[in-house]
């Protein structure tokens, strides 16, 4: 009897220990046993089920693998469910690309845990030990070879059919990806995972053709047309400032501070040569560089995987973009960011966007800095000198990213002192966050001032790459009675827009309360530069008409209608944009 319950043992561990690990993976970030049907679990487990038996062929051990699995899971949920505090977004097959920057911002965050994470640490813990209770090993290699050959099969297959949409129908699970929060709480972890795979690769878009593609941009020209306005005889300089986490936070809600967070940018709201507005963007507290992928290339997110990131995934090549536009008109081209220059992989991307020169955070050696980052003071004085150091022959293009203000607000520095104080809302990192925002405005202030006094005609364009994240949203809707599950929609599309303005030395018309869309951002500074539409951006200009927003997040048309996502998909001027986007991304 006792030999016959020892034998037992291995497949009560196989079987119940995966499921445990499921149970508490999910109890990371929601309550699954109310938030996952019958058929999401099953599908679960099974692929728990398959990744366990994949380690007991590999390692031989069941011990062993029942303790990679779950330490894997322990692991792999804590990182989720960081992600989602710092960003508001799961963990996305694509992010393996991202990890290096990810890595290099890391300690900037706070890492402190509530109780119930604790609790689900301890429940690992508990579960850990009792893999102690099974010690079964499978001794014949050909045996462990050929059954991990077998579970690869199988997980390739199931991977496949989580693929197929069909499937997805039958099984009723949640597809919409372009909210892969939901996506994942209602699917559970590993199959959302499973299915965003498919995405790691863009497919055509219907009816796809190379040949109606070319057709569709001829009546634009092919680049290189003569400028539409040369003021002087010569093409303003143009300084394109992206700036980290920018952002008006009374987009998010109502409040009040003892004295005005951006009091110089709100001041050029209707200023003489100003056009400013609300910029919509499709990223929300990270994933910068879409932003400005968007901006420099005309190309949307919308089209794309939700969390993706093209610069790692999808630019490989040469890629028209506005550095090439203006490199055909004789511009001096310069990407500068005061970080490391592999984060996002903008060293190696800027080349292929046209940039001819680059300076990253070795071209900043005697900056000041703000918490753990070159001050934007420090960033907007280097771009005064490259200015002072350009090729006078040419017209000088700057994009400048900053990132004075990225991440880690509730942590405090020596060389940061915060004098922005939000009534009524007891938060140190929203304190800090508008007293950042602060030294910005002042910083572009000095940068207007001295642009204010050349001679030389010039443009700068400001704007914020993304709102920050929820450690700071969320003390203000706490404040105003809101809570984070009850945000409507329009509350959720007011975290996707950022303030922006274009200012001239010379005489521009003056316009606010523009509302437009990153990719469409640099059809106003060829416009204001006197610079021809050709190519892509004359056909951009010509979509701009009906629908001046477009972002992963929404559609808005003409009218001010933010359209259906079953609008979207039949608005035949939107398939043309994604078909053009694809041509100019991959062919």
């Amino acid at each position: 009897m006792k030999k016959r319950m020892r034998a037992g043992n291995p497949f009560l561990g196989f079987f119940l220990c995966p499921v445990l690990t499921l149970l508490l993976t999910e109890l990371y970030t929601h309550n699954p046993l109310t938030d996952i049907k019958p058929a999401p679990w099953l599908l679960n487990f099974l692929l728990y089920w398959l990744t366990a038996a994949l380690l007991l062929m590999v390692t031989g051990r069941l011990r062993l693998a029942l303790r990679i699995h779950t330490l894997f899971f322990l692991l792999a949920g804590l990182a989720n469910y960081y992600v989602i505090a710092f960003r508001a977004s799961p963990i996305l097959p694509w992010d393996i690309y991202s990890a290096a920057t990810a890595a290099s911002v890391a300690d900037n965050f706070s890492y402190a845990l509530p109780g119930r994470i604790w609790l689900v640490l301890l429940g690992y813990a508990v579960l850990l030990a009792l893999e102690q209770a099974f010690p079964w090993k499978i001794e014949k290699k050909n045996v462990r070879m050929a059954g991990a050959l077998t579970v690869m099969i199988a997980l390739a297959g199931f991977a496949s059919l989580l693929h197929q949409e069909s499937v997805i129908a039958k099984l009723r699970l949640y597809d919409k990806m372009f909210t892969p929060g939901a996506v994942q709480r209602r699917n559970g972890c590993a199959v959302a995972f499973t299915m965003e795979m498919k995405y790691l690769i863009t497919q055509k878009p219907e009816g796809y053709d190379v040949q109606e593609c070319r057709a569709l941009l001829a009546p634009y020209g092919n680049g290189g047309a003569e400028s539409a306005q040369e003021r002087s005889g010569r093409l303003p300089n143009i300084i394109v400032i992206m700036d980290e986490a920018f952002a008006d936070l009374s987009y998010v809600g109502e409040f009040t501070c003892n004295q005005d967070y951006m009091p110089f940018l709100h001041s050029l709201q209707g200023a003489e040569n100003t056009i400013s507005g609300k910029l919509h963007v499709s990223v929300l507290g990270g994933n910068t560089a879409n932003t400005e992928f968007e901006f420099l290339t005309g190309n949307t997110m919308a089209f794309l995987p939700e969390g993706s990131v093209p610069y790692q995934q999808y630019v490989r090549g040469d890629l028209f973009s506005l550095a090439a536009r203006l490199k055909e008109e004789g511009y001096q081209s310069v990407a500068m960011h005061p970080y490391h220059a592999s984060g996002w992989s903008r060293n190696k991307v800027y080349p292929w966007l046209g940039f001819d020169e680059m300076r990253f955070l070795e071209a900043y050696e005697d900056a000041e800095y703000v918490r753990k980052y070159v001050s934007d003071a420090s960033d907007f004085a280097r771009i005064i000198e490259e200015y002072e150091q350009r090729d006078k022959e040419k017209p000088l293009f700057v994009f400048n990213v900053t990132m004075q203000n990225h991440g880690g607000y509730d942590q405090e520095a020596d060389n940061f002192t915060p004098e922005i104080e939000a009534e009524g809302i007891p938060s140190q990192a929203v304190s800090n966050y508008l007293s950042l925002v602060c030294l910005t405005d002042r910083a572009l202030q000095d940068l207007i001032a001295y642009f204010a006094q050349e001679e030389e005609e010039t443009m700068i364009v400001f704007f914020g790459d993304h709102q920050p994240n929820n450690t700071i949203a969320s003390p203000i809707w706490r404040a105003g009675g809101i809570s984070l599950s009850e945000l409507s929609r329009e509350q959720e599309l007011s975290r996707y827009q950022v303030p922006f303005v274009v200012w001239a030395n010379f005489d521009i018309e003056e316009k606010q309360g523009v509302e437009t869309s990153a990719n469409f951002l640099a059809l106003e500074v060829l416009r204001q530069a006197g610079i021809a539409l050709d190519g892509y951006y004359g056909y951009l200009a010509k979509l701009q008409e009906s629908y001046p927003v477009i972002t992963a997040k929404q559609v808005k048309a003409a009218d001010g209608r933010v359209l259906t996502r079953e609008e979207e998909e039949a608005a035949q001027e939107l398939l043309t944009y994604q078909k053009l986007q694809y041509y100019q991304l991959f062919d």
